[in-house]
């Protein structure tokens, strides 16, 4: 299905993973909101409201307005979030409420990829914050993902870097040409149309649970559909991606400091909700030390 294993004699290849409904079953920030209420960051009416986005999300609605407004609701309902706060609820409550909701075939996927010799990058409109730890928890290599704009320790309300649509698809093109990938032979997976230029740019674009849109987009343009409707706890089905301690996964959540709450946002920006603008990207690789950044004006970071 994804070809041989990667022939090092040739220019390197990767894999871009968009995460929500793509890789896990629902929105990665929103999902969050029951551990925000808790924690006190937000009360029962914006826990009320997160639940409703939430619902609106998985049922496929919400046009591009729809989601500006979410944005600036979810960028002005973070503003003063103290930002370790953030990292700890999300490191505490991770493995508790994603490991559950992280597809089978987007598990076997990355299995398959990472067999091939293939890196594979999350790429995300939710924030850093969220993204990283799950990448993490996946074995990602990389992570691209919104970020916040950060001061005293807080949450400004302001987005730094917003990984959004066309945003997402020049991320792709910045790594391609740090890392060496030739995007001919490179894979890409999402749901949403807003990641149509993400797909574009490499040579085998798959749709993933595709919204209207783009379900219309891949029949015009051939491209495969895949269907993933089997959620599944990694403990129980991936032997090959060892779980990471709390440590570790405290660790990764710190690396973005600010996009937990921009999470929220991220849903605002593709499903035209009301989400905030996020910033910036980071990147891991597990395989390959000693790599460098790719560009410090798009903040990919490696560890």
């Amino acid at each position: 299905m994804l070809g041989d294993v990667e022939n090092h004699s040739l220019p390197r290849a990767a894999a871009f993973f968009d995460l929500d409904k793509t890789v896990i079953a629902k929105s990665s920030t929103l999902t969050f909101s029951k551990s925000f209420y808790q924690g006190g960051l937000i009360n029962r009416r914006a826990a009320l409201r997160t639940a409703y986005t939430q619902f609106v999300f998985l049922a496929g609605g919400a046009d591009h307005d729809q989601m500006e407004r979410m944005r600036r609701y979810l960028s002005a309902l973070c503003k003063g979030w103290n930002v370790q706060q953030v990292r700890e609820l999300v490191a505490e409550t991770l493995h508790e409420l994603i490991d559950p909701i992280i597809y089978d075939e987007a598990a076997s996927l990355i299995e398959e990829h990472h067999a091939a010799g293939r890196d594979v990058v999350i790429v995300s409109t939710s924030g850093a914050e969220v993204v990283e730890p799950i990448g993490t928890l996946l074995g990602a290599d990389r992570v691209v993902a919104t970020r916040m704009v950060v001061e005293d320790g807080a949450f400004t309300g302001e987005i730094e870097y917003y990984a959004y649509g066309p945003t997402k698809a020049e991320a792709v093109r910045e790594l391609a040409e740090s890392e060496g990938y030739d995007l001919s032979r490179c894979y890409a997976y999402s749901d949403s149309a807003t990641d149509i230029p993400m797909l574009e740019a490499v040579g085998h674009p798959h749709a993933v649970n595709p919204d209207r849109a783009l379900r219309r987009e891949a029949t015009a343009r051939d491209w495969p559909v895949l269907t993933f409707n089997r959620p599944v706890r990694l403990k129980q089905r991936l032997s090959s991606l060892p779980m990471p301690s709390r440590p570790a996964l405290l660790a990764a959540a710190g690396l973005g400091a600010a996009a937990a709450t921009v999470g929220l946002v991220w849903l605002a920006g593709r499903r035209g909700m009301p989400l905030p603008a996020l910033p910036g990207f980071a990147g891991r690789r597990k395989r390959t030390a000693g790599s460098t950044s790719a560009s410090a004006a798009t903040g990919v970071k490696r560890t």
